[in-house]
């Protein structure tokens, strides 16, 4: 598949890390395949995972991921036009079995998937309850899951929070691949999806180079590693908040149209 966009826009985000002075640090990048579809389950903590997350598998044969994201990205003036350019898969949470049906077939074709599991970034950094998509559809195209974790570009882009500050560092960790099976319990699986990535962060966090010395003072380090973080279960007050927000502004352009 010719990839007009694509490339480009690699090219384009390649040239914004150094601009950034971004520092990697990657492990597990032999688990990246060479060829054949398989699904890449990753934490979300930032605006530019799609970007970082990717960032290791073009290192292998120029390799492309087509990441599952919200539809609304799609209907944005700029990105809408390059998310679609580099096909990328839209989720309409209202009706999910079109995306689901789109994930297979670029499975099946080959393709590598890009799947957040958490559905939306963490607050929390730490990682969330899973949906169990990744999981199905790993059995229904049967290719490998391979969990993955991308740290630090929170520290740039995330939720009330930019500094494009140089320097910062992006830790990556590619897990060993799963192979979910039918007849497998996709509830446990999940569960075991879930518990790798939370081993797979707690080992990226553990050789993670920028670390202060008082972990209490980062406030992007997840509160599991002694960090300034919200808890998980902090983080989830936070985001019922933010939702109570959403919808009240919402109502309220509502009823500003109608009068």
């Amino acid at each position: 598949m010719a990839e007009p966009v694509y490339r480009p826009v690699i090219w384009t985000a390649k040239s914004f890390f150094r601009a950034l002075g971004l520092k990697w640090d990657i492990v597990g990048g032999e688990h990246v395949p060479a060829k054949g579809g398989a699904i890449f389950a990753m934490n979300h903590t930032s605006f530019l995972d799609f970007a970082l997350a990717g960032y290791p598998v073009d290192k292998v044969d120029h390799r492309l991921v087509r990441f599952m994201a919200k539809d609304g990205i799609f209907k944005h003036p700029v990105a809408g036009p390059l998310m679609r350019g580099m096909h990328h898969i839209p989720v309409d949470r209202d009706q999910g079995l079109q995306a689901y049906r789109d994930a297979i077939g670029a499975l099946k074709n080959g393709e590598l998937v890009g799947i957040f599991p958490e559905a939306t970034m963490s607050r929390s950094f730490d990682i969330k309850d899973l949906k169990n998509g990744a999981v199905r559809m790993a059995v229904t195209a049967d290719v490998p899951l391979i969990p993955m974790i991308v740290f630090g570009g929170h520290r740039v882009l995330s939720y009330n929070h930019r500094d494009l500050s140089r320097g910062k560092l992006i830790a990556i960790t590619i897990g060993e691949p799963m192979y979910p099976k039918r007849g497998d319990d996709m509830d446990a699986f999940n569960t075991q999806l879930r518990t790798t990535l939370q081993d797979l962060l707690a080992q990226t966090v553990e050789r993670y180079a920028q670390l202060p010395a008082d972990r209490k003072s980062a406030w992007w380090l997840p509160a599991r590693f002694g960090g300034g973080a919200p808890t998980l279960e902090e983080a989830l007050v936070i985001e019922e908040r933010v939702r109570e927000q959403r919808a009240a502004r919402k109502a309220e352009k509502e009823a500003q149209k109608k009068k």
